[in-house]
Parts: C-alpha cells; structure tokens; sequence
C-alpha cells in the first residue's frame, strides 16, 4: 500500500528487453492507469523503430494502457517514492506482446491443468569501475575471492546498499556473494509464486543498477561481459504444488526422490532445448557463454546436483525439491524466459515426456548426447521459430514480435565491421 509519505509513485513495466520502462506520476494525479505508445515494443537497441508485428510502428503508433493498483504499491529505493509493476492493456484486453502478460499466461494455463508454480532465480553479474578513458574496466577487488563477503570483496560497501535498498523495496532476497571470477556477485531470491518472483528480479536487476550508478560503478547482467572468465546467469529454480500445496516433484517412493511429474518436467524442457534458448539468450553476446565448459547449460542434458548441465536437480528434496534450469543469461528478459520454461514443463507434463539418461560424465569436455545449443542468435531464432508447439505455450503475438526485433538485431550485427576483424586480417590483405 502507498505511504502517506510517498509523493510520487514510479510506475514501471518490463518491455521486450527486459528494459524498465515507466514514469513518474504525483500521488495527486495517480488514478491507477497512465498512457504510453505501443510503439516502444519496436524500438530497437540503437533507438531505431522497428515494424515488428504487434509495435503498430507503421500503423499510427497507437496507445497501450499500464494499469497499477494503488495498493500494491511498495518502497522504492529513491526516497518519498514508491513503485509499482503495472499490467498492460490494450483495448481493454491483455497486452498480447507484453512479457508480464506471458508470464501470467503460463501461470493460468498451469493452473488450468492443476499445478501451481513456484519460482526461485539466482542472478550473476560484474561490477566495473571507470577506466578514465571513457570506457569501463572490472572493478578494482584486490582481496576477493569465491563466496567472499565483507570490504575485501566490496571495498566500497556496494551491496551493503543493494541488500539494504532490497529489503526497503520488499524484495525477497535470500543472499548475496562473490562468484568464481572477479569482480563477479550472485544475488539469489527466495521461492515465490512466479508472478511475484519475477517482480522481485526485475526489480532487483534495477535497483543494483541503479544503486551501483550511486556509486559511479556499472553493474551488468550481460551473458559475457569479458572473453576471459565465466559468463552471467540466470538460473531459474522451478517447482510444482498442487491446490493443497502439496510438492508434487518429490516422491519419498522413489530410488532418486524425484516424481514422474518431475521427469517429465525435465523431458519437456530438454525436448524443447533448442527453441528456449532463443528466448532465454536473446542477444548476440549470449552465444559467448553458451559454449562448452562454461557451466552454462549448452548441451541438452541434465543430472543430479550437477552444474555442468543445463538441467540440474539439487540434491535437495522434500519440500525443496525443484528443477534448475541453467540456460538464461543475465541480460534475458526474466518475465520471457521464466514463461518458456514454465510452458516446456508444462508441455512435458502434459505429454508425459522422459527424459534422456541423465548426465553421468563430467559434462564440460564430454557429454552424453549430441544435441546442444544454436551456435548464434540467428540459428537460435530459426530454431523458435520451427517450435511452433512450443511458439504457441508462450504466445505466438509475443513470439512474432520478439523474431522480429531479434532478426533486426542479428542483421546490424553481422553487417557491423568489428575491431577483431580488422585486427585479424587488415595487415594481411
């Protein structure tokens, strides 16, 4: 509910991006619904409109409406503000092409066949510093090291003020630690029903942003930010109860503790491996880290407590009991890719899909099948595409949309001359 101090409220949306999109409105003139052009739904990365289906760019640039509810009005991280995650409308209908509004898809089409989702994500990223050349560097951690905490790790006290701004904004953040490489963190947020989870992850991937900028630093999700270190995840931890809230992935029964429904959730999110993954890496750097050996989630396989695969199963269970899904990259859109995750399990479900052997080998120089990953944005997007199974769960509006924007994307890179080409062959020819 809105504080009596709030003098604005921050209406907020997530676009295709995963950009927060929104405006500022004063608390006298908020009336739980504000305008915007749909034509943001074409705007590309260099600003550039783009005719995607859904976007209306040659077609007037109409309006959408974002409609918020005064009461769900939390704590912003900005003083005497609150925030607020709007749902998007259009002629009075849900937005088709609006990530939130897939993600609530999935969620009622879960329902529909009896199950209720609970979602948990666990967030990576660097954090740099100026590099006085108008660049960026990695930040300057001299004491750091894997789960460190404290100054040594954060020497000017960074995500003090993320973990003290998450609480302030209600954002379940369950811990914060210093990865593998420097100067990289996790964030990790606690199991939720998905629509709430993926809030909290939009928001949070905000705030350190905003809160790092604070600090004159820059914080980014990007997949793989530098060629030498581990890329950045988005690992999406999912789990079904029933109406009772029953965990209906565990079976004590079991020799593996796991239940049929848990197997076919993993069946269904490696059938359609090929085809998430355009949506769970939806940039061109996102095929930087889907490699080999990048404890990434490129070949399409899965095992048990182990992170070289793309599909691993903790060893917790009981009500713990959940499927983590290691593919999406930080700079995924978490509202997109949570939706075609939670849509492929339910597809397994539905079609009682096994799965293959689970990973036994180490699964970063071997693993136990061929079928991995598109090797680029452009081969991701043709597999999506030819999903049409897969392409009509998530919303075929959205998925058009997305293609577009995308195919748009992928023709500005592999038309851009790059530094490494001129560094590899202009002294030569």
């Amino acid at each position: 509910m809105a504080n009596p101090d709030h003098t604005r409220v921050r209406v907020l949306y997530p676009d295709l991006f995963g950009f927060a999109r929104g405006k500022y409105i004063p608390m006298a003139a908020a009336t739980g619904e504000v305008g915007f052009s749909i034509a943001i739904f074409g705007v590309g990365y260099d600003r550039a409109l783009i005719p995607a289906p859904g976007a209306e760019v040659l077609d007037g640039l109409g309006d959408f409406r974002a409609v918020y509810d005064l009461e769900r009005v939390r704590e912003c991280w900005q003083e005497a503000t609150g925030v607020v995650i709007a749902d998007l409308v259009q002629d009075g209908t849900p937005l088709a092409i609006s990530p939130r509004n897939a993600l609530a898809k999935a969620v009622d089409d879960l329902e529909a066949a009896g199950y209720r989702a609970r979602v948990g994500t666990e967030l990576e990223a660097y954090v740099l510093q100026p590099d006085g050349k108008g660049g960026w560097e990695e930040w300057d951690t001299p004491g750091s090291h894997c789960y460190g905490t404290g100054p040594l790790v954060d020497p000017s006290g960074l995500l003090d003020d993320i973990m003290a701004a998450a609480a302030t904004a209600g954002i379940g953040l369950e811990t914060i630690a210093s990865e593998y490489d420097t100067p990289q963190f996790e964030f990790t947020i606690e199991h939720q029903e998905p629509l709430e989870a993926i809030d909290n992850t939009f928001l949070l991937k905000l705030l350190c942003r905003e809160i790092a900028a604070r600090h004159r630093l820059l914080l980014t999700f990007l997949g793989r930010p530098f060629g030498d270190r581990g890329g950045n995840g988005l690992h999406v931890n999912i789990s079904f109860q029933n109406d009772a809230g029953e965990h209906l992935f565990q079976d004590p029964q079991a020799a593996d503790g796991l239940s049929a429904l848990a197997h076919h959730g993993i069946g269904g999110m490696l059938e359609h491996h090929e085809a998430l993954t355009a949506l769970c890496a939806p940039t061109v750097n996102a095929y930087k880290r889907l490699i080999p050996g990048q404890l990434s989630g490129y070949w399409a396989n899965w095992g048990y407590d182990h992170r070289a695969v793309a599909i691993r199963v903790p060893q917790d269970r009981g009500a713990a009991t959940r499927l983590e899904n290691r593919v999406p990259d930080g700079a995924s859109n978490p509202y997109v890719a949570t939706a075609a995750l939670l849509q492929a399990a339910l597809l397994g479900a539905k079609g009682q899909i096994s799965p293959p052997p689970r990973e036994e080998g180490d699964g970063l120089e071997t693993a136990n099948t061929v079928r991995c990953a598109p090797e680029n944005l452009s081969l991701a997007l043709d597999a999506l595409e030819a999903d049409q199974v897969l392409v009509e769960a998530v919303g075929s509006e959205l998925v058009a949309n997305f293609v577009a924007m995308k195919r748009e994307e992928w023709r500005r890179f592999s038309q851009a001359v790059t530094d490494w080409e001129l560094n590899e062959y202009l002294t030569y020819h």
